[in-house]
């Protein structure tokens, strides 16, 4: 059974921050759909998603995509056995204060923290690579394009070739 992530935005305007992440999900080949529900204003909305993707039989992750008081990782987290990634969009406001809401969370209530999309993304794809060697595949062509890159630009700053 193919897994999937499960992207629960808090609301609208967080639609960019999920673009990002939906993106890298995109580039790693991991099945994914959006989902918008806020844990303040709409919480049995919530919880009535969650129970739907959290019970069937797919593995799924979750990626929840809320920034000022970040209830949705939280209460994502508390009502699902799934993993959850909070992924809490940069606030201008508050720089990064609002991270707070996503690290300081109660004990048996445990989301994972990744500040970029990219991270979030990759992050939820080699958790469903545990379980689809396919997926864990493209974790690791992923990991190698990125350290042939830096590789890549050591060489073409490499000083110590020039003539002393």
């Amino acid at each position: 059974m193919n897994g999937r992530a499960v992207i629960l935005a808090g609301s609208p305007s967080d639609g960019p921050w999920v673009d990002r992440i939906s993106g890298y999900l995109s580039d790693l080949g991991v099945d994914h759909v959006r989902r918008i529900g806020s844990a303040h204003r709409v919480p049995v909305h919530v919880l009535e998603l969650l129970e739907r993707y959290d019970s069937d039989e797919h593995p799924t992750v979750f990626i929840t995509v809320a920034g000022m008081s970040d209830a949705l990782s939280g209460l994502t987290d508390a009502n699902v056995v799934s993993p959850v990634i909070a992924c809490p969009p940069r606030s201008e406001e508050f720089a990064q204060l609002d991270v707070l809401s996503s690290l300081r969370t109660p004990p048996g209530v445990a989301p994972i923290v990744a500040l970029e999309p990219a991270n979030a993304a990759l992050a939820a794809a080699k958790i469903l690579g545990l379980q689809d060697p396919v997926i864990a595949e493209r974790v690791a062509a992923n990991q190698a394009k990125r350290a042939q890159r830096v590789l890549d630009a050591d060489v073409a700053h490499d000083d110590s070739k020039q003539a002393s």
